[in-house]
C-alpha cells in the first residue's frame, strides 16, 4: 500500500530509512558480524535457540555483559535495555541481591531434589501477595501452564481449555492454538493437529461469547492474563475479570490467571493489586531474575486433588507433574532474593513512577509530531497504540503490530543506545532503570517520530 500506519508516513519512505538504519548497524556491529558467520557453522541460524534470531531481524548481537539497565555487545556498543530480555531481566543485569543469592547457593549446592528452609519462605511470601495458599515449582511458565491444564483435567473430568484472542501461555501444544473461521487450528509447525481440537479460542472482553462455550459444562479450564501483553496491551473492561470468575463457577470450570508477564506490573501481580479470586495462578520469567523458573499457586481444594494424586515413581498413576531440575535450591535462592530484597512494594511504586513518565513522555511526543495516537500505560510498561482509542481485544490490538514499522524503530534506537521492545510487546522499564533513562528513551524516539511524521 502507499500509505502506512495511520496515513503518518509513506511505506517507501519507511523503508528508505530501514536500508539506511540497517546499513548504519551493520557498520556499528561489525565484530557481531564476524560472530554470527562463525555461530552458523553448528548453530542453527547461528543462535543456541531460535527465538534469539527469530525476533529480530538484524544480525543477532553477541553480549559480553550487563550493567544495571544497560548491556554490552562484542563491538563495545552500550544499549539502555528497553526490552529487558522479555520480562525476565526485570531486576537489571550485574551484581545484586540475586547475583549474590545465587552465587552463595551455586557453592553450598546448586541442587539437591529436595527442599529447603528457604522454600517454606517462599510459599508463604507468595502466599501472603498472590491470594493463593499453595506453590509449586516449574522451570519454566510453559511448564507451569501444562501442569495447570493437566490437574485440571483431572479435577473436572473435562477435556477442553478456553483461552483469548491475543494470549501466549508459552510453548505447548494446546495452547499454541489460533482461530480460523468456526474451528481452532495450530499456529505453528510441528504441533499436533488433534491438541487445538480440546482448545477453544474466544475474544477477550466479551463475556456473552465466553458464556456461550461455558454453557456446555465442558471446559475443565479457562487459562487468561488479567491483562493481554502479547498484543502489546489489552486491558479488561470494567468488570470483566470479577465477572469471568463468577461464570466459571456457575458452569464448574476452573479459573488460572497467568501473570508470567504480568506479575512485574504491580506488587503481589495484578491478582493481588486488583483483588482477583481464581483456582490457580502462574508466575513465571524467573520473577525477572534471569533464572530459569516459574512457580504456580492453587486453591486449597486443588491442592488436595493435587496431593491424593502425587506422581510417585512406584504405585498407582498420578498427575503428570514435576521435573528433575525443578524446585532446585538454587531457584529457591533467586526467588527468595527476588521477593524479599527486590520486588517489594517501595520498588514498585518507583517502576510504576518511570512507565507513567515514560508513557506521559509518549502522549506528549504524540501530540508533539501531530499523531493520532494513545501510548499503553500500565505499571512499568508503555507502548505505542497507533490509533485513536485503546484496544479492547486481539482484533483491535492487531492494528498496531506493523512489523516495519516496530522494526525500523528497533534497528533505529539501537543505532542510538536504545534496545526496543520485540514486535509482540512495548517498552518496559527495569526495577533498575532511572529517569534519565527514561528520558533518553523519550529524546530517541523523539528523533525516530520526527524521521517519519516530517
Amino acid at each position: 500500500m502507499d500509505v502506512g500506519i495511520a496515513g503518518v508516513v509513506g511505506r517507501k519512505k519507511l523503508l528508505e530509512l530501514r536500508q539506511r538504519e540497517e546499513e548504519r548497524f551493520a557498520k556499528r556491529t561489525a565484530r557481531s558480524i564476524e560472530l554470527d558467520a562463525r555461530a552458523r557453522r553448528h548453530l542453527p541460524c547461528g543462535v543456541p535457540m531460535g527465538w534469539m534470531k527469530g525476533l529480530y531481524r538484524t544480525v543477532p548481537l553477541f553480549v559480553t555483559h550487563g550493567e544495571g539497565s544497560r548491556f554490552f555487545d562484542a563491538d563495545g556498543n552500550a544499549y539502555l535495555d528497553f526490552n529487558v530480555s522479555d520480562l525476565s531481566m526485570t531486576m537489571g543485569f550485574g551484581s545484586g541481591s540475586i547475583a549474590e543469592a545465587v552465587s552463595r547457593q551455586l557453592e553450598r549446592g546448586a541442587q539437591f531434589l529436595l527442599p529447603s528452609e528457604d522454600t517454606i519462605a517462599v510459599a508463604e511470601e507468595l502466599a501472603r501477595i498472590a491470594g493463593l495458599p499453595f506453590w509449586q515449582f516449574t522451570l519454566s511458565a510453559s511448564g507451569a501452564n501444562a501442569e495447570v491444564l493437566r490437574i485440571a483435567r483431572h479435577a473436572t473430568g473435562r477435556k477442553k481449555v478456553v483461552v483469548f484472542g491475543g494470549h501466549y501461555h508459552g510453548h505447548i501444544d494446546e495452547t499454541l492454538v489460533e482461530k480460523k473461521e468456526t474451528r481452532s487450528e495450530p499456529a505453528l509447525l510441528g504441533l499436533l493437529p488433534d491438541a487445538a481440537a480440546h482448545t477453544l479460542v474466544v475474544p477477550f472482553n466479551d463475556p456473552a461469547a465466553l458464556e456461550s462455550v461455558l454453557r456446555e459444562e465442558d471446559v475443565a479450564l479457562v487459562l487468561t492474563e488479567p491483562v493481554l501483553t502479547n498484543c502489546n496491551l489489552v486491558q479488561p473492561l470494567p468488570g470483566f475479570l470479577h465477572g469471568l470468575r463468577e461464570m466459571t463457577k456457575r458452569y464448574g470450570t476452573l479459573l488460572c490467571f497467568d501473570e508470567a508477564h504480568t506479575f512485574q506490573f504491580a506488587h503481589g501481580g495484578l491478582v493481588g493489586a486488583w483483588n482477583l479470586e481464581s483456582d490457580f495462578v502462574v508466575l513465571g520469567k524467573g520473577l525477572g531474575s534471569g533464572i530459569s523458573f516459574a512457580v504456580y499457586g492453587m486453591s486449597e481444594e486443588i491442592a488436595r486433588i493435587f496431593s491424593d494424586n502425587l506422581d510417585v515413581d512406584i504405585g498407582p498413576p498420578g498427575i503428570a507433574t514435576g521435573g528433575t531440575t525443578y524446585a532446585s535450591a538454587m531457584a529457591i535462592a533467586a526467588a527468595k532474593a527476588a521477593l524479599f530484597e527486590v520486588l517489594t512494594p517501595e520498588a514498585y511504586a518507583h517502576v510504576a513512577a518511570l512507565g507513567s513518565r515514560l508513557a506521559d513522555g509518549l502522549d506528549s511526543l504524540f501530540n508533539k509530531h501531530a499523531l493520532a495516537w494513545r501510548a499503553f500505560k500500565l505499571g512499568p510498561r508503555s507502548g505505542y497504540c497507533m490509533a485513536k482509542e485503546l484496544p479492547r481485544n486481539y482484533e483491535e490490538a492487531e492494528l498496531s503490530l506493523d512489523a516495519t514499522l516496530i522494526d525500523t524503530r528497533r534497528v533505529f534506537m539501537a543505532n542510538r543506545g536504545i534496545w526496543e521492545a520485540i514486535v509482540s510487546a512495548g517498552p518496559q522499564v527495569s526495577f533498575a532503570h532511572s529517569e534519565d533513562d527514561v528520558d533518553n528513551y523519550l529524546n530517541v524516539a523523539d528523533d525516530f517520530l520526527d524521521g517519519i511524521a516530517a
